[in-house]
């Protein structure tokens, strides 16, 4: 079956390029477009969010033990304490849905249960304490407050249903993780979690965005980030100096290298691809015209709801970036359901990053995941556009 998918995507290749339209100045305005976004993808995003992130996930798969992760995020965890964990941890982050990916991969492979794994999945990107400010602020609080409720009980309730559906698959999978024997670590709790605080610190500050005013707490950080990360890496060095051994160092760079070579390829086509398709955020040269876009996201009905969300999961949204796209797409004439909607569906997820979750997940799951996350913001914008 696996050399039939092969020949499928060759011969669709095939069939691309031989009948790509590319003198039309759309399609080549989309194929440059398609470049731009990945540009500024690498520009953005790779060095101070992703690189991050990468070197999380290989801490978690060497210094937190496996039986750790359970007691809090595995089976044998109390659900309404791994959920709010899940829950918690993605607000702290505040990262885009690629960012989140490395850290959901470390956790999952660690021993976390599907639906916890999902639920942080999830409320990384969408439950961002900024974001949801911002929303507020621009277009109006009581889209604010639904986005930030709806994204609270989105986390929750899909890692529910994903661990509901699919409990005996994850039954098996978690035995695979209570057998295994952990060997005592070299450093207090203390130590492990200070050295963990210092390395989300570094990811929150390095990717903190500039706020669009030039007053308040969130501006001020922003001012003096990059005074406190390298004052966190400083600390990280000593920590590294004096709590660690060759060996432990070299097998934390190994896992970080083994997740970003295998994520990385991933992110860049997909983004890639989204660029071609929909174009960057605000700049109408995708292959899919905004216009259309606007005239079917108009109103409140079904139909408006659902294709705000399909579009809001496909396209790449970098943090906070997605409010003001919508701020321009209610001007154009789209109801507020369809924008809570695409609130709720866009920061969680994307293009690439679906393409990585497949490969961490495999496709049904992941088809589970992004359809729950579709359904459910489809039926928020529909709710929210009912009562307002």
């Amino acid at each position: 079956m696996a050399e039939v998918y092969k020949f499928i995507a060759i011969v669709g290749m095939f069939l691309a390029a031989y009948f790509a339209p590319l003198g039309s100045p759309r399609v080549q305005g989309a194929i440059l477009e398609g470049f731009y976004m990945l540009q500024e993808y690498a520009r953005q995003h790779v060095l101070f969010c992703l690189v991050p992130a990468f070197f999380i996930a290989g801490a978690i798969q060497n210094f937190i033990s496996t039986r750790s992760v359970m007691r809090y995020l595995g089976k044998g965890a109390k659900q309404w304490l791994a959920y709010s964990v899940a829950a918690v941890s993605g607000a702290i982050l505040a990262v885009c849905s690629c960012t989140v990916l490395p850290l959901f991969m470390g956790i999952y492979k660690r021993g976390a249960g599907l639906g916890p794994a999902t639920a942080f999945l999830y409320s990384g990107p969408a439950i961002n304490v900024l974001a949801i400010i911002l929303t507020a602020r621009v277009l109006g609080w009581q889209i604010g407050v639904a986005r930030a409720a709806g994204a609270v009980l989105f986390s929750v309730v899909i890692g529910l249903l994903m661990a509901t559906i699919f409990r005996e698959e994850e039954t098996e999978r978690q035995k695979g993780f209570e057998a295994t024997e952990e060997e005592p670590g070299e450093r207090t709790l203390a130590q492990t979690s200070a050295y963990f605080a210092v390395l989300v610190l570094i990811l929150v500050f390095a990717a903190w965005g500039r706020p669009a005013e030039r007053m308040g707490f969130f501006y001020d950080v922003y001012v003096v980030k990059w005074y406190l990360v390298i004052g966190l890496l400083a600390l990280l060095a000593y920590m590294m100096k004096a709590w660690f051994n060759g060996e432990e160092l070299k097998a934390w760079k190994d896992s970080t290298w083994d997740f970003a070579k295998k994520t990385l390829p991933l992110l860049f086509g997909g983004v890639l691809v989204s660029g071609l398709l929909m174009g960057r955020p605000g700049v109408d040269a995708g292959l899919i015209p905004s216009k259309y876009v606007a005239a079917i996201v108009g109103g409140n009905s079904l139909l408006a709801n659902f294709v705000a969300s399909i579009i809001g999961a496909f396209m790449y949204f970098a943090t906070l970036t997605e409010v003001p796209i919508i701020q321009g797409l209610i001007g154009s004439g789209m109801g507020k359901g369809p924008a809570l909607a695409l609130l709720l569906a866009g920061p969680a997820l994307s293009l690439p990053s679906m393409i990585v979750i497949n490969s961490v997940l495999g496709f049904r799951k992941t088809f589970v995941y992004v359809s729950l996350v579709v359904v459910m913001a489809t039926i928020s914008g529909l709710i929210f556009g009912a009562i307002v």
